[in-house]
């Protein structure tokens, strides 16, 4: 959140969503373009370290996908999408990152580390800085998320509003749903549980019908229940 520390307003549903049994988890920072994976490292394991866990890059080992399949959890930082799909098309992970998350390895994702989750990363925001050799992503939920989805159109901006991308977006892609994740959202999936976290409202796209939004404690379910995008 602007003016607060980074991934300082998660940290503590991080806490909850990994336990309090300290763990390693395998942190992928390949979205990462203007700093060094490193550096991102760095920022990321010292929020993990406040909440008793940790975290190890996945640059650092010799069998990028024997680190997947030996994780005690999995995340990915946001950054550039198209750079990360790449990385993770190159080296061969998205099945094995999709395969631990189905056998119940935890998954943590922000920005475009949210992106990877969904089928397709067609939903970003980024600039397509790198052909990603393809657009499919790991496709661990059916539906598409937009992340950190705005309302309102900057003062002096004469192109489309986010909310016209997502409409061109539906219009080719007519049987998906869009979940437009405000700031200081996020969503929390265990099993066949899909729950809103955060005071905003989050706002669903699908072609033929009116943006709905929805709040925390609103149902839902039906989004994990859709035929994949």
């Amino acid at each position: 959140m602007p003016g607060e520390a980074y991934l300082d307003y998660p940290k503590k549903e991080i806490k909850k969503f990994l336990g309090e049994k300290p763990l390693t988890a395998v942190f992928i920072p390949y979205a990462a373009v203007t700093f060094s994976f490193d550096e991102y490292c760095e920022k990321v394991e010292e929020r993990f370290a406040e909440i008793g866990h940790h975290i190890v890059g996945i640059h650092t080992f010799n069998d990028p996908v024997k680190a997947i399949e030996h994780a005690e959890a999995i995340v990915v930082g946001g950054g550039n999408t198209w750079q990360l799909v790449r990385m993770l098309h190159d080296k061969k992970l998205m099945n094995p990152i999709r395969e631990r998350v189905y056998y119940g390895i935890p998954y943590i994702g922000w920005s475009a580390g949210s992106n990877v989750a969904c089928p397709s990363l067609r939903t970003t925001n980024d600039m397509p800085i790198i052909d990603p050799k393809g657009f499919d992503c790991t496709g661990m939920i059916p539906f598409q998320i937009n992340p950190h989805y705005l309302d309102a159109n900057p003062e002096g901006h004469g192109g489309e509003t986010r909310e016209q991308r997502i409409q061109e977006f539906l219009e080719i892609n007519p049987d998906c749903f869009v979940a437009g994740l405000r700031e200081g959202t996020m969503f929390k999936i265990i099993d066949d549980s899909l729950e809103l976290i955060g005071k905003r409202k989050c706002r669903i796209f699908k072609k033929g019908h009116e943006p709905k939004e929805l709040s925390a404690g609103d149902d839902f379910s039906f989004l994990l229940g859709i035929k994949p995008c």
